[in-house]
C-alpha cells in the first residue's frame, strides 16, 4: 500500500471525490490545472500519510512525504511530465509501473479538493490549499528571487 499511496499523494497534488455528506464537484482536468497548478498544497491521505507539495507547470512535482504518518518528513520531487492531462483525465507518468495511473477529483471548498485513484475509491487524499516546510520554500523561491531582483534594480536608480 505504501507504493500506492505515495503515488496517490504525488500525483493528486493535483485533484478530488467527495468525502460522504460533504459538497463537492467534480474538476475537469482542466480545471484541476488552473485550481492546482503552482500552488502549495497540504495533504492528509486515508492510512495516515501527511505532507504537502506543488504541481509545476511542467508536470513535476516538489514537496514532503510523512508515511503514515511517522517518523521524518522526506523531501521528494518528481521529473518533468510526471502529471500530464490526458483528455479529460489527470494522470501520472511514472517509470517501473505496468499501468498509468489516473485520478478522478473533486473540489470540495474554495481551497480544498480530495482525490482518489480511479476506480478505486477507498485510496484517497485530501489537500488544503498551504502547505509546509521545503515544498513552502521553493513556492516562495522564485517570487523572492524576482523581488530581490526588482528591490536591486530600485536601488540603483
Amino acid at each position: 500500500m505504501r507504493l500506492a499511496t505515495a503515488l496517490l499523494a504525488a500525483a493528486c497534488v493535483s485533484g478530488a471525490a467527495a468525502a460522504p455528506g460533504a459538497l463537492a464537484d467534480p474538476l475537469s482536468a482542466q480545471d484541476a490545472q488552473r485550481f492546482v497548478m503552482g500552488r502549495t498544497f497540504s495533504y492528509t491521505c486515508y492510512e495516515g500519510t501527511v505532507g504537502s507539495g506543488r504541481v509545476l507547470k511542467d508536470g513535476s512535482v516538489a514537496g514532503t512525504i510523512q508515511m503514515r504518518g511517522h517518523g521524518t518528513a522526506r523531501y521528494v520531487t518528481l521529473p518533468a511530465g510526471t502529471i500530464l492531462v490526458k483528455g479529460e483525465a489527470v494522470c501520472a507518468k511514472l517509470g517501473g509501473l505496468a499501468f498509468q495511473p489516473c485520478f478522478e477529483l473533486e473540489k470540495t471548498g474554495a481551497t480544498s479538493f480530495r482525490g482518489n485513484l480511479a476506480g478505486a475509491s477507498r485510496l484517497w487524499c485530501e489537500f488544503k490549499r498551504g502547505g509546509s516546510g521545503r515544498a513552502r520554500l521553493a513556492e516562495r523561491g522564485t517570487d523572492t528571487t524576482r523581488t530581490a531582483r526588482a528591490d536591486q534594480v530600485s536601488d540603483q536608480r
